[in-house]
């Protein structure tokens, strides 16, 4: 019989790579989800979608009927204010545990949180994936386990949050946050996608693991401008951002978004996230090498993704790399 894996956040940039990745895995796939998805991600893969959010108790109980994965990537990145970060990535933790406690199927909970849950001080985010990790950890009853996954930065084809940064490579203009000096580890999508799709099935339970790609220790702002810059076949100049100029960009940005219909991106509290000076990981805090390993570098990860954002319109006014430059 096949094996069920339930899964929150479905729709989601990460949530599609881990439907993708659970069903090319041999897994039958059933899907959270507010609309039936209809999305290019999804035109050869097969799942069944169960109508509802993490406010219904009911949904959530026909989700996890039967599952023994359940990965919850459910989570908000932007938020308006405290409140709705709370509302979602906290009390909706909470009302999935609850869910999987009451199942009749053990089953193994994959928690995927983020690196910025290390620094709860940083932001409404940071704290509120901390939070739900907190849940997890205290609330979720035996003969049920649970693993959480911390992902770096992730990219990679549709996402549109390191799309600015590309942006503005492809102007010739390499952007140096707070002077460039803080380490950033990244992660493609589809490994991340591929190391929680491995950790449903394998891997210590009760652990908690971060996802990076193969450099552990991170990289600075000018290897990751510079490694998209010769994707794009562009010379760049260095802009520095300097802290308190980004901090009263994200303090107009938060000001900003109590009038605005959609939660923006550049908050003091987002500010706060990327002036942060060591988003680094370290061998031991990643799964054992014998269980996952990252299969796409920077440089290779760039290539796909920039050739994607060309290829949709996404990224104009740039030649296009192809293996051989």
């Amino acid at each position: 019989m096949t094996d069920l894996a339930a899964v929150t956040g479905a729709t989601g940039f990460l949530g599609r790579y881990i439907v993708r990745a659970l069903s090319g895995d041999g897994r039958q796939v059933r899907a959270l989800v507010r609309h039936y998805p209809v999305h290019d991600q999804f035109s050869d893969v097969k799942f069944e979608a169960v109508p509802g959010d993490l406010s219904n108790p009911s949904s959530l109980r026909t989700l996890i009927c039967g599952a023994r994965s359940i990965v919850h990537a459910a989570g908000l990145i932007k938020a308006r204010n405290a409140k709705d970060f709370y509302r979602v990535n906290v009390q909706g933790t909470a009302n999935l545990v609850a869910a999987v406690n009451t199942s009749g199927t053990p089953a193994r909970l994959v928690l995927i949180s983020s690196m910025a849950a290390r620094s709860p001080h940083l932001s409404p985010y940071a704290a509120t994936k901390n939070a739900a990790e907190e849940i997890v950890r205290t609330r979720l009853s035996p003969p049920h386990e649970w693993i959480i996954v911390r992902p770096a930065a992730v990219y990679g084809p549709w996402d549109r949050e390191t799309l600015a940064v590309l942006k503005a490579v492809s102007l010739g203009v390499a952007l140096r946050p707070g002077g460039g000096q803080a380490r950033v580890c990244l992660v493609h999508a589809r490994d991340v996608a591929a190391a929680v799709a491995m950790l449903c099935a394998r891997g210590q339970a009760g652990h908690q693991y971060e996802i990076s790609d193969m450099r552990r220790d991170g990289y600075l702002w000018e290897e990751i401008t510079q490694a998209a810059a010769r994707v794009l076949g562009v010379r760049t100049i260095p802009l520095a951002l300097p802290a308190w100029a980004m901090r009263c960009a994200g303090g107009m940005g938060s000001v900003l978004s109590q009038f605005t219909s959609s939660p923006p991106m550049l908050t003091i509290h987002k500010i706060r996230e990327l002036l942060h000076p060591d988003w680094s990981s370290a061998g031991e805090r990643q799964p054992p090498d014998w269980l996952w390993q990252p299969q796409i570098d920077l440089n290779c990860g760039f290539l796909e993704t920039i050739s994607w954002y060309q290829t949709r319109g996404w990224l104009s006014g740039t030649r296009k790399m192809n293996s051989a430059d």
